[in-house]
């Protein structure tokens, strides 16, 4: 894999990432953090600098740290911008996730699996409803995410949800709720994100641990955007979108129906050829009695 990455696909990576750096460099209507993020955890490791456009993460040996939205959201379209733990940054994960409370949570979840020093950082997805998980789905990147700012997005709808990163989709999870899998539209989610260490799992299956004289690690945040995405009104009980759960309201919201178009499915497709280094729907040994039913829809 490591092999294709560098010879066969490298004139095409090169294309399309100039051409997602020409499509993001204008700026977001970004949100700006003091409004829109609390921070939770990390005792003075998290910080909002720069009069809100910008917020850090830091690890050390003692702890992590995190934040999450102020808002909750019941479907959206929302952007964030990362940039990495550079250098050695084996043993440690940074999290960026949507999430919602209970014990049968859904969740949709971007985590960077950091690696040693010259070797890629592992993209690892997963999406969860009603409380079930195990649908993995681990992407090396085609770029250093550690020299600069890229943009990691979630479009979730009613019909599906779709991961990208600086435009270009690298995984889709379609409604299956017509072959009995249960979709993620009833529980608004709050955005989590965190830096913690994870050595036991995280590198190499946790062979390779965290050296701490790297210490602290960070990782940088800005350009948050949630300006299309429907805010869940607890106290309401109802989205500011209206009824959307099933593709319907949300006034000029035409993110609500979107699917990929030709050029998103060859995009998508690339990615999964050249990049895509664990596919649980692939996993034959993992569910001998049959792979999960939506993985024939995706």
């Amino acid at each position: 894999m490591v092999e294709s990455w560098i010879s066969n696909s490298s004139i095409t990576a090169l294309v399309l990432s100039i051409a997602a750096c020409t499509l993001f460099i204008s700026p977001f209507a970004a949100a700006n953090f003091i409004q829109t993020v609390e921070i939770t955890w990390g005792d003075g490791r998290a910080n909002i600098l720069n009069n809100g456009d910008l917020l850090t993460l830091a690890l050390d040996q003692s702890s992590g740290s995190g934040f999450q939205s102020k808002n909750e959201y019941l479907f959206g379209k929302i952007d964030m911008q990362i940039k990495l733990v550079p250098g050695n940054s084996a043993g440690t994960v940074t999290a960026y996730y949507l999430k919602s409370p209970g014990t049968t949570w859904d969740e949709i979840d971007f985590e960077f699996l950091g690696n040693l020093s010259g070797d890629p950082y592992i993209l690892h997805t997963n999406v969860f409803s009603q409380g079930k998980g195990d649908r993995e789905q681990q992407f090396y990147l085609w770029f250093d995410p550690t020299l600069d700012f890229h943009t990691y997005s979630i479009l979730w709808n009613p019909q599906r949800i779709i991961f990208s990163v600086d435009g270009t989709p690298i995984r889709e999870f379609k409604n299956a709720e017509s072959v009995g899998v249960p979709y993620l539209k009833s529980q608004p989610m709050r955005i989590y994100s965190s830096l913690w260490n994870a050595d036991d799992w995280a590198t190499r299956g946790g062979l390779v641990k965290t050296d701490w004289a790297n210490a602290p690690f960070k990782a940088s945040y800005r350009n948050y955007n949630d300006s299309t995405a429907c805010v869940w009104m607890n106290s309401e009980k109802k989205s500011s979108c209206g009824d959307v759960s099933s593709g319907s309201g949300g006034g000029g919201n035409g993110w609500l129906n979107e699917e990929m178009d030709t050029t998103g499915e060859e995009k998508l497709r690339w990615v999964q050829k050249n990049y895509m280094v664990y596919n649980y729907c692939t996993d034959i040994k993992r569910f001998p009695q049959g792979i999960p039913p939506e993985c024939k829809m995706q």
